[in-house]
C-alpha cells in the first residue's frame, strides 16, 4: 500500500474569466487509511482525486506517493485503482470477464487470472454471479464487481468518485458496510469522494472537508462533530444539520440567544456572533429556557425532528427528539445540553467558551 502527500496543490482552467477551481490543497493520507474528500457538489473534490490519480493535471504544486513526486507520472505507472460513480462494465462481457479484463490487458498468465478472479469474488461474494453479465445483475452487485477489477490489480490504493451515489438508500448502507469491511480485510490506503456525509462519517477514519475556498477543516469523524473550525463545517457535518441562528455578546461576555442568555466565558468581542446549537443537543423540558411554538412535525419512527418557532429568532430551531412529539401549534420547551452549544464570530471561525459549564438561564 501508499501514502499519499499533498502540498499547495492547484488547479485552473485556461481560457475561463474565473478559471481557478482549487488552491493551495494540503494534506497527507497515511498507508493503509481510510480518507474522505467531502463537501457540496462543485467544490472540486472529485477533481482533487482525478488529480491523484494522474486523469487531471495540476497547475501548481506536487503530489507524492510514498515519498515520489508524480506529478509528471501517467496514471498506469502511479499504481493506483479508481472506481467510478458509474459502474463502466462491459455489458457483452459476464463477471468474471469483467473482473480479469486488467489482468488480461496486462498479460498476466491464465491460471493466475483464474485464480486471482475466484479469490476476489469470494471476498465480495460474488462467487455464484461469476458466468452473469452486468445486465442481470442489481446496483450493488454491479459496484461489487467494478470494486472487484479494481481489487483483483492489488493496487498501491483505491480511489472513489462517489460510487454509491447511484444506489438507492437500502443499498447504500448494505455497500457502505461492505467497503468498511473490505478496508479492515485489505488494510488498504483508501481514498474516497462523496457529498454525502453520513458516509463520511461512517466510513473515514479521517475527513477532509473541502469547501468554496478550499480545504476548510481536516480530523478525525467525531472531532468535526464536536468541534467544528467554522461555521461551513458545522453546517455540513451532522444530520440533521446543526441549527445556526444569529446570537449577541454583550459587555458583561454573556451570549444571548433572542431571549435567553448563557452564561458563556468566550473570547468574542461585544456584538453578534452565530450561534450553532446541534438538535439532538436540544432536550425536551418542561422548565426550559428556550420556548416556543412547535410548527412542523417529521415522523422518522424511532426519532421525530420538531420544527420550534421561538420569539425573536429568525428561523425556526429544529429538534431532535425520541420522545413522543408534540402537536404542530402546540407551545413546547427546551434546554441545551451543557458545553454543547457552538459558537462562532461574524467571520466564521469557531470561538472557544473557555467556561467548563454553560448553563442557560433565563434573560
Amino acid at each position: 500500500m501508499a501514502s499519499i502527500t499533498l502540498a499547495g496543490v492547484g488547479k485552473t482552467y485556461a481560457g475561463k474569466s474565473d478559471n481557478r477551481i482549487l488552491e493551495n490543497i494540503s494534506f497527507s493520507i497515511a498507508d493503509g487509511e481510510f480518507v474522505v474528500l467531502v463537501g457540496p457538489s462543485g467544490c472540486g473534490k472529485s477533481t482533487v482525486l482525478r488529480m491523484i490519480a494522474g486523469l487531471e493535471e495540476i497547475s501548481a504544486g506536487e503530489i507524492r506517493i510514498d515519498g515520489a513526486r508524480v506529478n509528471e507520472t501517467p496514471p498506469a505507472r502511479r499504481g493506483l485503482a479508481m472506481v467510478f460513480q458509474s459502474y463502466a462494465l462491459y455489458a457483452h462481457m459476464s463477471v468474471f470477464e469483467n473482473i480479469a479484463f486488467g489482468l488480461r490487458l496486462a498479460r498476466v498468465p491464465k491460471k493466475d487470472i483464474d485464480a486471482s478472479v475466484r479469490t476476489v469474488a469470494r471476498m465480495l461474494q460474488l462467487e455464484h454471479l461469476l458466468e452473469r453479465k452486468p445486465p442481470q445483475l442489481s446496483g450493488g452487485q454491479r459496484q461489487r464487481v467494478a470494486i472487484g477489477r479494481a481489487i483483483v490489480r492489488k493496487p498501491r490504493a483505491f480511489l472513489f468518485d462517489e460510487p454509491l451515489s447511484n444506489l438507492d438508500a437500502a443499498l447504500r448502507a448494505d455497500m457502505r458496510v461492505e467497503i468498511a469491511r473490505l478496508h479492515k480485510q485489505l488494510a488498504a490506503t483508501m481514498v474516497y469522494v462523496t457529498h454525502d456525509q453520513v458516509e463520511a462519517m461512517t466510513l473515514a477514519d479521517r475527513i477532509v472537508v473541502l469547501g468554496p475556498t478550499g480545504v476548510q477543516q481536516i480530523g478525525t469523524p467525531m472531532a468535526l462533530y464536536e468541534r467544528p473550525a467554522n461555521v461551513f463545517v458545522a453546517g455540513f457535518i451532522g444530520m440533521p444539520k446543526m441549527n445556526l441562528v444569529e446570537g449577541t455578546v454583550d459587555a458583561q461576555g454573556r451570549l444571548a440567544l433572542g431571549d435567553v442568555a448563557l452564561a458563556w466565558n468566550g473570547a468574542a468581542a461585544v456584538g453578534k456572533v452565530i450561534v450553532g446549537l446541534r438538535p439532538e443537543h436540544l432536550v425536551p423540558d418542561g422548565g426550559g429556557p428556550i420556548r416556543g411554538t412547535v410548527a412542523l412535525v417529521e415522523r422518522l419512527g424511532a426519532e421525530s425532528h420538531v420544527h420550534l418557532d421561538v420569539p425573536g429568532l429568525a428561523r425556526a430551531l429544529v429538534v431532535s427528539t425520541k420522545d413522543a412529539p408534540p402537536a404542530p401549534g402546540s407551545a413546547w420547551a427546551v434546554a441545551p445540553v451543557a458545553d454543547a452549544i457552538h459558537v462562532f464570530g461574524t467571520d466564521g471561525a469557531r470561538l472557544e467558551n473557555k467556561s467548563i459549564n454553560s448553563v442557560m438561564e433565563e434573560a
